[in-house]
């Protein structure tokens, strides 16, 4: 199985309220939530492309893009 490599972080923060799911969820502490309140990804070099962020967001404000290395 080929293993993902992160591409991109895709936050949507109009759609993200905040909630810190998403932080909570990441096994390698990547997400943040700034000054505003929102999903930032603040570690994007520690990602290990596993999308629980996207999975367990309630608003879909989140989308880890990959390609096979």
């Amino acid at each position: 199985m080929a293993k993902l490599k992160l591409k991109e972080h895709v936050i949507n923060r109009n759609w993200c309220k905040g909630c810190g799911i998403c932080v909570h969820f990441c096994p390698k502490k990547v997400l943040e939530l700034d000054d505003e309140d929102k999903v930032v990804a603040a570690r994007p070099q520690d990602c290990i492309c596993c999308k629980l962020c996207e999975l367990r967001c309630p608003d879909l404000a989140i989308e880890i893009l990959t390609e096979q290395d």
